[in-house]
């Protein structure tokens, strides 16, 4: 019988190489560490390969004999596929070169890898070491967050659906201790995003309150010539609010809702409607929303939304008012203080005075005192406030007790009372005597009369005190006022003496009222036609 073959020798395959660990020479000891993960990367590329640089620089040729069949055996160590179909001899020789030559048998793949970017558009990859471990530590900090905040949802909508707690066999509820925890841990992911990536969320996606609600955001035409550049957080408070009037509800974080956008943009005229629905709604108190809106008004003083919300509330209030003449009355007093206080700011603010009529008339208060003398204030203050005087005009003169309904403000009215006609027509002499060049009182005198029936003549003595030597070639000729002028020369139109009339509108239009001499030719040639 032939003698028995011996076994091969088993391959040292992966074994450790029994031979001693060579010194590392002096030059190694001196290799400089990677400045960035991208050198780090590429440092650990090139170590798990030896032999690759040099070979992709000069080909597998121009290798040392050595190092080509070291580089070929690593090759072949790394591809169990090719490896398998060498022989057992070949195997043998291939694990012996590369024990020898203490080859990693395992490389890294791929040298190029992109780290991407932060939030300056700065490249990762030029991060040190200690920076980039940093900045993973945020990001491990960051996923933890995000799953705790996944199952935070996911209770809450397993709440939305009535589902029990598998354990307890009760519903599941999550407490407002839950919600704020989730508040917090948003706001931390957002800052965590807001660091690493630059990514700004807005404060409705950060509150729980507002998961069950999809915005709509605001769809502007891909090419749009002039697309308005709103800013990110006013965007997401309209997107927000899209939703919640397309799902017409009203409650109370839809009020808080409207508040945010009109503290960004007061002059927002549907937000302004949806909240006044929102009060309607849920039966709100008209006082409490009266006193919110008292703050906002002081600091948007031109703005007309917010009289008009004031205008809502008032129509809404007044049926729960009509019936209580002392709740009236009190409401009517708050309202003519605060009013008072806008008015020493902005005197001639018109939407102030146009919700001012407006209050009179729906209170009812034409008679008021109070009114009136808050009024009188008012003038004293600055006797040429001519919203003033025209109040104290719609004040006196449109008064039901004492109107002929239809009739326009610049008509006679027969209703108009004797004493109250006297009495405007001393107080607005009164005034003129402070100021003979202001045109106010002048035009309200001439309005009283107009309304009382009564001929401008009766004022002529008046007039004629304000004008002295009229047409006097002397150097004597004097006018305090040019409005008193002008009122004589209706008086003597009035009384037919068209020569007179002539002379004051003449003079006015060659000495004392020459920027419109113009307007006062124009009304000469009137006279004359007359």
């Amino acid at each position: 019988m032939p003698p028995k073959s011996k076994a091969a020798p088993k391959p040292k395959g992966t074994e450790p190489s029994k031979q001693p660990t060579p010194t590392p020479s002096p030059a190694s000891n001196t290799t400089a560490v990677p400045a960035t993960i991208a050198a780090r990367s590429q440092f650990r590329y090139d170590d798990s390969r030896p032999h690759d640089a040099a070979r992709l620089k000069i080909g597998l040729a121009g290798l040392p004999r050595d190092e080509q069949a070291a580089w070929i055996s690593a090759r072949f160590a790394r591809t169990p596929a090719a490896r398998t179909r060498l022989p057992p001899k070949a195997q043998r020789e291939l694990w012996r070169q590369v024990n020898e030559a203490s080859f990693p048998v395992r490389a890294l793949r791929g040298s190029k890898h992109s780290w991407g970017r932060d939030r300056n558009e700065s490249e990762v990859s030029g991060y040190s070491a200690e920076r980039f471990d940093e900045r993973e530590g945020r990001r491990a900090q960051l996923t933890c967050l995000e799953v705790a905040s996944r199952g935070f949802r996911e209770r809450r909508e397993r709440e939305g659906k009535g589902v029990r707690d598998i354990v307890t066999g009760d519903k599941i509820v999550v407490t407002e201790a839950e919600v704020e925890a989730e508040r917090i841990r948003r706001g931390e992911m957002a800052a965590l995003r807001s660091e690493l990536y630059g990514t700004v969320q807005g404060s409705f996606a950060l509150d729980p309150e507002w998961d069950d609600i999809v915005p709509i955001p605001q769809g502007e035409p891909e090419a749009a010539l002039a697309a308005i550049a709103y800013p990110a957080d006013y965007d997401e408070a309209i997107s927000y609010l899209r939703a919640v009037m397309l799902k017409k509800e009203y409650s109370q974080r839809c009020l808080r809702l409207t508040e945010t956008i009109i503290e960004m943009n007061p002059a927002h005229y549907t937000v302004w409607l949806y909240r006044a629905s929102n009060v309607f709604a849920l039966k709100l108190p008209i006082t409490d929303e009266m006193e919110w809106l008292n703050k906002v008004a002081l600091v948007n003083l031109k703005n007309y939304q917010i009289w008009h919300h004031r205008h809502l509330l008032v129509d809404n209030l007044y049926p729960t008012l009509a019936g209580n003449p002392d709740e009236l009355a009190r409401f009517a007093t708050t309202e003519r203080k605060f009013l008072t206080q806008i008015l020493v700011q902005d005197t001639k603010n018109y939407h102030v005075w146009s919700y001012r009529s407006y209050l009179v008339g729906k209170l009812g208060v034409w008679g008021s005192p109070e009114e009136l003398k808050s009024i009188e204030d008012l003038i004293d203050d600055d006797v040429r406030n001519n919203s003033a005087w025209s109040h104290r005009f719609f004040l006196v003169f449109s008064d039901p007790a004492h109107t002929t309904p239809g009739l326009a403000a610049t008509e006679p009215d027969p209703a108009a009372p004797q004493d109250i006609t006297d009495r405007e027509v001393e107080y607005a002499k009164e005034k003129i005597n402070l100021a003979p060049q202001n045109q106010s009182p002048w035009n309200y005198l001439k309005g009283v009369l107009v309304k009382g029936s009564q001929k401008l003549s009766s004022v002529e003595d008046f007039a004629s005190g304000f004008v002295k030597g009229l047409g006097n070639k002397d150097g004597s000729e004097a006018v305090q006022s040019t409005h008193a002028l002008d009122l004589l020369a209706e008086i003597y139109a009035e009384k037919r003496e068209k020569e007179k009339a002539d002379l004051c509108l003449r003079r006015l239009g060659e000495k004392w009222d020459r920027i419109r001499i113009g307007y006062w030719e124009w009304r000469r040639k009137c006279l004359e036609e007359a």
